[in-house]
C-alpha cells in the first residue's frame, strides 16, 4: 500500500509541474516557470522516494532524495524572492 502512496504523490506532482509549465508557456509568467521546475525536481524527489524505498532497499538514496528536494525548493523561493513581478 507505501508504494501506491509513493507512485501517487510523484504522478500528482508530475501533473501539476506540466499544468504550471503549460501556463507558463501560454502566458510567459517567470513564476509559473520557476514554480513549474520546483514541482518538476519534487516529483523526481517522490520517485526516488519510491525507488529507495520499494525497488531497491538495500541502497540508501536519502542523501539525494534530499539534494533534488534542496534545489527544487531552491527553484521556487529563487522565484518567489528575486524575480520582479
Amino acid at each position: 500500500m507505501n508504494s501506491v502512496v509513493y507512485l501517487l504523490a510523484s504522478v500528482t506532482n508530475l501533473g501539476c509541474a506540466f499544468l504550471l509549465l503549460r501556463a507558463f508557456a501560454a502566458v510567459r509568467r517567470r513564476l509559473l516557470l520557476w514554480s513549474g521546475l520546483c514541482f518538476a525536481g519534487l516529483a523526481a524527489s517522490s520517485l526516488l522516494v519510491f525507488v529507495d524505498l520499494v525497488m531497491l532497499p538495500e541502497t540508501d538514496l536519502y542523501l539525494l532524495r534530499l539534494a533534488i528536494g534542496v534545489v527544487a525548493m531552491g527553484l521556487l523561493v529563487y522565484g518567489l524572492i528575486l524575480e520582479e513581478p
